[in-house]
């Protein structure tokens, strides 16, 4: 019995270790957000893609790291709690919230609602 107990102490420590190690960090959390907008502008609708529109995707694309290093860097707020990470960001007025585990996002609110503003104040 002290064995498998032992053992499961053992696995959780490891766990904890690993989860530690692959949180996420500022700039692999601006890279998701960079990512994220990207795909939007890649859905948004390309049938009725002007001359205007195609300009300015043209614009987000070269200059979309400048963009989120001075829009939405200082206006995210990170909580680090060692295994995990919580970003908040408020931008374009919403609150984004996405949640930084093992390496990996996972959007909690208000990430649709952003770039659905971004979109309209683009186009």
């Amino acid at each position: 019995m002290a064995v498998l107990q032992l053992a499961m102490v053992v696995v959780a420590l490891g766990s904890s270790i690993g989860l530690v190690l692959s949180n996420p960090s500022m700039d692999e959390y601006l890279a998701f957000i960079e990512a994220e907008l990207g795909k939007a502008m890649d859905r948004s609708d390309q049938s009725q893609s002007t001359r205007e529109q195609a300009m300015l995707k043209t614009i987000f694309r070269s200059h979309s790291h400048e963009l989120i290093n001075t829009a939405v860097r200082p206006h995210t707020v990170r909580r680090d709690w060692g295994v995990l990470s919580v970003y908040e960001t408020s931008v374009f007025d919403s609150r984004v919230v996405v949640l930084g585990v093992a390496g990996s996002f996972f959007p909690l609110k208000g990430i649709d609602e952003a770039i659905i503003r971004l979109g309209r104040l683009a186009f």
